[in-house]
């Protein structure tokens, strides 16, 4: 019974977390007018990345002539504005095979402006970049935020006068260090009239659209967006952690320079189908329509939400926020955490007071559920790692262009062997087996820290967390724990430990907590309710909250755990162990019998397989590729 509970609470939160990763269905060329279309937009998109356009080739110079057409056409005041390329743009196009000299040594920026009942305000500005880098036509990364731009200028018109300007700014160099950003920043009239900005951009060629960056102090923005996409079509992708993270990491956009002055706003982006980043085969024809459906159309809802706004959004305290399977967004406040923990706090002990009473839980059963969850921690981590240097190139981050863009092609299949290879441990956790045989499991863990830091390279902090799992593996009283297994103890040893991780996350980064602080609320109250209605976790019954949990917890972890993996997998790829940590959360009271331990084995020794295997064919599924220098 606990088996067939097992893989079918899995398997249900699989296809639903499968789903609501699904970009929306592309609006046809007869959508209604006030409607983003997708097939609208690639008319555009098959004109502008008909070849590549880096600055100073011949294209660059079409493109540029073809978008202040389009800009007109659609009522616009257009003007052009240049701005000299900085040294070391110059020297990355020099570099790349392109001649910066042929532009002059200048970005040329395209800015339309549509005026608005009320020019004195605040404007709008609606930004994405139309330059590519040598070799690729830029099908996504931008042509397609330049035309989910056009489009949504012209849906923004069809729905009548707005309370203020919109300003359009299609710039250019963006590919060689945010140069036509910082030249409209930097001097343009208009720059002082910016209050708030949608920046449109793309790393790869389809997927939801994510809102993973903000202005800082940026609350009310959040909660105006918050409403706005939810009349987009497929709704939202969008989580404070993302945000939070983005914030920390050296990487930018042209919307970093407008945030950089003060300016509030939001930064959407799909990173899906990852090997079309920066690659030749980013064309229209490849380009997923649907992921330019939902970028387009969380643009066209943010932008008509705050050109339509009494007065623009102004500064407050960041918000904790996340979809709930991309239809609905959750935000409060920082310090609400803090309640929910509190609420955790109570619920979970409400279980271990039942358990307690009626099934006869001890501390020492709890502790150890703790220490399972520290050795499927720190032993998944380094699993992960071993097994994303299979993928190769053999280093633990993707330092170099040549490593990030192979790495990029290789994503796809990184990502499945890294699920089958967390599926395997967590396979071996619930069965049992680890405790059964601990020198085994324990000599294995010893080796795969020694591969990672052998061919991955040192690191203090790899070889900490390899100590920490083998250490675990062969603590004494193992064969006691086996003896003494107890489905309370594993499952609120679990909550235990999250609930002190996201304690310590609360209140170091509350921004990021929810990732902690939401699934072991959840937990905590299947826990409550399987305590009442069951004590003993003997019935189906009393399963059933865990089951839901599994399903629904499992479901959003797993789809926030896809968006993670695509955005850090290549370098960070243990993050997906905290994520498995957490479905485990839910997952732990179902672990089977006895009975049940060798199918279970042999089902944790085919996806470990597995997993190798796909992490070992990538690099013969998607060889290396020839590409143009980028940003570092």
């Amino acid at each position: 019974m606990r088996l067939a509970l097992l893989f079918g609470s899995l398997t249900l939160a699989f296809a639903l977390a499968a789903w609501t990763t699904q970009a929306p269905r592309p609006r046809p060329a007869d959508a209604p007018a006030a409607a983003f279309s997708a097939a609208r937009a690639m008319i555009d998109i098959e004109q502008i990345a008909r070849a590549p356009h880096p600055v100073g080739s011949p294209e660059h110079t079409r493109v540029r002539a073809y978008l202040n057409d389009r800009l007109t056409q659609l009522g616009l005041e257009v003007s052009e504005q240049a701005g000299p390329l900085s040294p070391a743009a110059v020297k990355r196009l020099e570099r790349a095979g392109g001649d910066p000299a042929a532009a002059g040594n200048q970005a040329i920026n395209l800015v339309g402006v549509l005026p608005g009942k009320d020019r004195r305000q605040p404007a709008v500005m609606l930004m994405a970049h139309y330059d590519t880098v040598v070799g690729s036509p830029g099908a996504a990364d931008d042509s397609a935020g330049v035309a989910a731009i056009l489009e949504a200028v012209r849906a923004i018109r069809a729905r009548g006068p707005a309370e203020r300007d919109l300003v359009v700014l299609l710039s250019d160099a963006e590919e060689l260090g945010l140069d036509g950003a910082r030249v409209f920043f930097g001097g343009h009239p208009l720059r002082d009239r910016i209050g708030a900005v949608v920046n449109l951009e793309a790393r790869g060629g389809g997927g939801r659209a994510a809102m993973f960056e903000t202005g800082r102090e940026a609350g009310p923005t959040v909660q105006l967006f918050r409403r706005a996409a939810a009349r987009a079509d497929g709704g939202t992708t969008a989580t404070s952690i993302a945000a939070f993270m983005y914030e920390r990491m050296p990487n930018g956009t042209d919307f970093t320079v407008p945030k950089d002055r003060g300016i509030g706003g939001l930064n959407l982006a799909f990173i899906g189908r990852p090997d079309q980043y920066h690659s030749a085969n980013s064309t229209p024809a490849n380009l997923d329509r649907g992921a330019v459906q939902h970028l387009g159309s969380q643009a066209l809802e943010a932008a008509d939400a705050l050109l339509r706004a009494p007065r623009l959004p102004g500064k407050g305290e960041n918000l904790v926020y996340a979809d709930l399977f991309g239809r609905w967004t959750v935000a409060h406040g920082q310090g609400t955490g803090w309640a929910l923990l509190a609420l955790a706090a109570a619920l979970a002990g409400l279980a271990a007071w039942r358990a307690r009473r009626r099934a006869g839980l001890t501390a020492g059963q709890v502790g150890r559920g703790v220490l399972d969850g520290l050795w499927f921690l720190t032993g998944g981590v380094v699993l992960l790692q071993a097994a994303r240097l299979l993928a190769g190139p053999m280093s633990s981050r993707a330092a170099s262009p040549d490593v990030y863009y192979a790495l990029l092609r290789r994503l796809p299949w990184m990502e499945a062997g890294a699920v089958l290879a967390i599926l395997a441990l967590a396979l071996l956790l619930l069965s049992g087996a680890r405790q059964a045989r601990p020198r085994v499991t324990g000599g294995a863990l010893a080796v795969l820290t020694a591969v990672v830091l052998i061919l991955g390279g040192f690191s203090p902090v790899m070889l900490a967390l390899g100590l920490v799992a083998v250490g675990l593996s062969l603590w004494p009283g193992q064969e006691a724990a086996r003896t003494q297994r107890s489905a309370w103890g594993g499952w609120l040893g679990l909550i235990a430990l999250v609930f002190v991780l996201a304690c310590a996350l609360q209140g170091a980064a509350p921004e990021a907590a929810l990732l902690l602080v939401w699934p072991v609320l959840l937990a905590a109250a299947a826990a409550a309710l399987a305590a009442w209605i069951d004590p003993g976790l003997s019935r189906p019954l009393g399963l059933l909250p865990a089951v839901v949990a599994a399903v629904l917890g499992g479901a959003w972890l797993m789809g926030l755990g896809h968006f993670v993996f695509l955005g850090v997998g290549m370098d960070m790829p243990g993050a997906l162990a905290l994520i498995a940590l957490l479905v485990l959360l839910f997952a732990r009271p179902l672990a089977p019998g006895a009975r049940t331990t060798r199918l279970v084995l042999f089902a944790a020794a085919a996806c470990l397989i597995a997993g190798v295997g796909l992490n070992l064919s990538a690099q013969l599924l998607a060889p290396s590729p020839a590409v143009a220098e980028t940003l570092p």
